[in-house]
């Protein structure tokens, strides 16, 4: 597909020096929401719940952070890995927008990926995953390969209709969802194929999985720029 190439080939003359402080922004927004949700949450819950990660607190700066990051995760995990997808998916799109399309920035473009992020993404990630985690638990080869299998070739699909149905939902075209994902679902698949077909390997293999979504949208920061040009390209 001419156009999705042209995409990719943007993303990859993006200079490396750039994709590291991209990387770095995406991880810091995402750390800080938990910081915000682990600073609320801390103030209801029972300080014994917080007492194990006191050590790491001690050091302050991106130690500190990363220990309210987990106390979020162990208080209010649903909440956490909504916010944190909130901020990979709003991020993803500003950085399309200014860097690989160039346009006038449409804020409430941004607010359509960022909500979906939130209200889709998280939610539906915490609970698939936890899924797979309880029918399949531990990190052999064969347990890690069928959790990629199943990932991919069930979840990427049902995945891509909900993302693309979100997209005409929002900009109140409900009868083109159909025409939508006709066109460009088995565009968005493959490149989910080849995106996180490794990306998953190494999730399942050695990400612990209370860190699945964080891991997931460090990732999904670049994918999504992908993600952010299909699912906003017109319905023909």
């Amino acid at each position: 597909v001419p156009w999705s190439r042209a995409c990719l080939r943007r993303i990859a003359a993006v200079s490396s020096h750039q994709r590291q402080n991209m990387m770095r922004a995406a991880s810091l927004c995402c750390l800080f929401l938990g910081l915000a949700a682990a600073k609320l949450e801390t103030k209801r819950s029972p300080r014994t719940k917080l007492a194990p990660r006191a050590a790491a607190k001690r050091g302050g700066g991106a130690s500190s952070l990363w220990a309210d990051y987990q106390s979020a995760l162990d208080t209010k995990p649903l909440l956490t890995k909504a916010c944190t997808s909130l901020v990979g998916f709003g991020l993803s799109d500003a950085m399309t927008q200014i860097l690989i399309e160039k346009i006038d920035f449409n804020a409430m473009r941004l607010v359509k990926m960022a909500s979906f992020g939130f209200l889709i993404h998280g939610t539906t990630g915490h609970y698939f995953y936890q899924f797979l985690d309880s029918v399949m638990s531990g990190a052999t080869p064969l347990f890690v390969a069928a959790k990629v299998a199943i990932d991919q070739t069930l979840w990427a699909p049902v995945f891509m209709v909900m993302f693309f149905s979100y997209m005409m939902i929002f900009e109140g075209t409900p009868e083109l969802i159909v025409d939508k994902i006709k066109q460009d679902v088995f565009t968005a698949v493959k490149g989910s194929w080849m995106t996180w077909i490794p990306a998953h390997t190494i999730n399942f293999a050695f990400v612990p999985p209370s860190q699945r979504l964080l891991y997931i949208n460090s990732i999904q920061i670049f994918f999504n720029m992908f993600m952010s040009v299909i699912g906003n390209k017109k319905t023909e």
